[in-house]
């Protein structure tokens, strides 16, 4: 599968092509996802719809190497974790998959990354080595040729100066920041922005008290004057991310497609505005897999839209049989 061949598609019977030939093209690469997809009996010779893919369970991504290709990485993307827990560890080999999609992405959603200036408030990531999140937000800024743009680490002030020096010049500008720290800054420097797209990263686990999204999003339209929030989902896991404009309805790139299975039965689908488990196709993952269970909870609110609505409970997978394949 090319990139040309992913990253043009634009209907449904392009991208089930394509999926069904990345699925024969895993499951023949893919020694850890064949091995999975044989416990179940699955494989191209059975599976004709995607309905019928296997999706790998996520936490697979901390247990082995999930790799499609023998060439060598030149990345290696990891999640957050304590000392205690291990990472998922996602290896690249060609990172110009995940500028494309990242790229292409954007500017399907919120245009020509030139017309915006990019600040970045992600203490949390830049704290940390191998975050696929910082690379994304570094190329973005590096992309908008502006030198208002860049990383803000713990100094709200300076962001507040720059803000309102930005604001003053009408310039349309992205506040991309992780929950906690957006919370942090709104108390601190309450704002009427009205230039100003604040698009948040989830990121509350062990820095503030857990808020739902509606909580979150009604805090900092509150202290930053805005209507909307949007958000950003993705993954250390995958090569694609979603984006909401609002009201934590999530829209995808046509490369990407969700599924939502049942809690109790993860081979079987729930109907639209039913909550399960969110399982993903990132056809951009050509490298890894494309094909993956998460462990966050959502619901389909039509065929090309999504709510995060939370995470499983004791979502680490221990003891399970499958992860010993």
């Amino acid at each position: 599968m090319t990139k040309e061949a992913v990253f043009s598609i634009q209907d449904t019977a392009t991208f089930e092509h394509c999926a069904m030939q990345t699925f024969g093209y895993q499951y023949t690469n893919n020694m850890v996802y064949r091995r999975f997809c044989d416990y179940l009996k699955r494989n191209p010779s059975n599976v004709n719809k995607l309905e019928q893919l296997p999706f790998l369970p996520i936490d697979f991504f901390k247990q082995m190497e999930i790799k499609s290709t023998p060439k060598q990485s030149t990345h290696i993307f990891t999640s957050s974790g304590t000392t205690a827990s291990k990472v998922s560890k996602h290896f690249i080999s060609d990172i110009g998959w995940y500028q494309e999609s990242f790229r292409l992405a954007f500017e399907q959603f919120y245009g020509d990354i030139e017309s915006w200036v990019v600040l970045a408030l992600l203490p949390s990531y830049l704290e940390r080595e191998g975050s696929s999140l910082i690379y994304m937000v570094e190329d973005l800024i590096k992309r908008t040729n502006r030198e208002e743009s860049g990383f803000y680490l713990n100094d709200f002030s300076a962001l507040h100066l720059q803000l309102k020096a930005l604001e003053k010049a009408g310039q349309k500008t992205l506040l991309l920041g992780v929950s906690f720290a957006l919370l942090d800054f709104a108390s601190q420097y309450p704002m009427q922005l009205q230039h100003t797209l604040v698009m948040e990263t989830g990121g509350m686990k062990g820095r503030r008290e857990e808020l739902t999204r509606a909580q979150l999003h009604a805090e900092l339209q509150k202290g930053l004057g805005l209507q909307k929030i949007h958000s950003e989902y993705g993954m250390t896991e995958l090569l694609s991310q979603a984006y909401s404009k609002g009201d934590g309805i999530f829209e995808k790139p046509p490369w990407m497609q969700v599924y939502i299975r049942q809690t109790e039965d993860p081979l079987s689908y729930v109907p639209h505005g039913k909550t399960g488990g969110i399982n993903i196709i990132d056809l951009a993952n050509v490298q890894s897999c494309s094909f993956i269970a998460t462990q966050d909870l959502g619901r389909k609110t039509n065929t090309d839209s999504f709510e995060v609505l939370g995470r499983f409970d004791h979502s680490d997978v221990r003891g399970c049989n499958l992860m010993v394949l």
